[in-house]
């Protein structure tokens, strides 16, 4: 059977989604370490931050090396600059002496929180520009990359460099 030629529509596209998603993927890093810059944080930290606002209860600094798919001795570090900072603070858990949880701290999360309302108006603007299907599709794409993302660490991390 006589391979199909490729569609050349269907390649200057493929083409172009690679040029714009490096840029999308550079412009993403600099805005983040804008916002870093901004509180004094390292770009990671801020990350970090933002994940563990979403966690439903203080976590393990094990839980924060899995958030961040860092190893546990630098989760520790981050930890470590994250309560110097004041962003959080270490207690013992309650129900497991043993096991130490890293808890935000308020106040410093409504400092933090306050950044992002006033970057969201932007946001917002833009995404009130799409229908319900272009915003489904792109919270798909989003939870796609989070989840490549996460293999494409574990792969880096275990050495596959090329």
């Amino acid at each position: 059977m006589p391979q199909k030629s490729p569609d050349p529509r269907r390649s200057a596209l493929l083409a172009e989604l690679s040029v714009t998603s490096r840029r999308y993927m550079a412009a993403y890093a600099l805005f983040n370490q804008a916002v870093a810059d901004h509180l004094r944080l390292h770009p990671t930290d801020l990350q970090c931050l933002n994940l563990l606002g979403l966690e439903a209860a203080p976590v393990t600094t094990g839980r924060i090396a899995e958030l961040t798919g860092l190893t546990t001795g630098s989760a520790t570090r981050l930890v470590d600059r994250l309560e110097r900072a004041g962003y959080v603070t270490r207690a013992r858990d309650t129900a497991d002496r043993r096991r130490v949880l890293v808890e935000t701290v308020p106040g410093r999360m409504a400092e933090f929180g306050a950044v992002w309302e006033r970057l969201n108006g932007g946001w917002a603007a833009m995404f009130d520009a799409y229908d319900d299907e272009e915003v489904a599709l792109l919270i798909a794409h989003m939870r796609r990359t989070v989840e490549l993302s996460a293999v494409q660490i574990e792969t880096l991390r275990d050495g596959y460099a090329g």
